[in-house]
């Protein structure tokens, strides 16, 4: 059985190699990776979303609000990487 330390270490060092994998965005000279810019339009759309869902007043359904945004969100952020960065 190997040792727990040798597990980590060589988990570690897949993370730190996989972290190169990351798609960048150059936004005004910056450097951002594209899941930064994910996030925020999936943070975006799921707070322009809460509006719609009042006006049709089926917000009160929708019983646990933070997963249904948070979902509302991932879906968001999801589709758009998958739409502008898939490889």
């Amino acid at each position: 059985m190997p040792k727990p330390g040798t597990l980590s270490l060589s988990g570690l060092l897949l993370l730190c190699a996989c972290a190169g994998c990351d798609p960048i965005i150059n936004i005004a000279g910056a450097n951002f990776p594209a899941w930064l810019f994910c996030a925020i339009v999936g943070a975006v759309v799921a707070a322009s979303f809460r509006p719609i869902f009042a006006a049709v007043r089926i917000e009160p359904y929708l019983w646990p609000l933070p997963a249904v945004y948070t979902a509302l969100a991932v879906l968001a952020a999801c589709l758009v990487y998958m739409i502008f960065f898939r490889s």
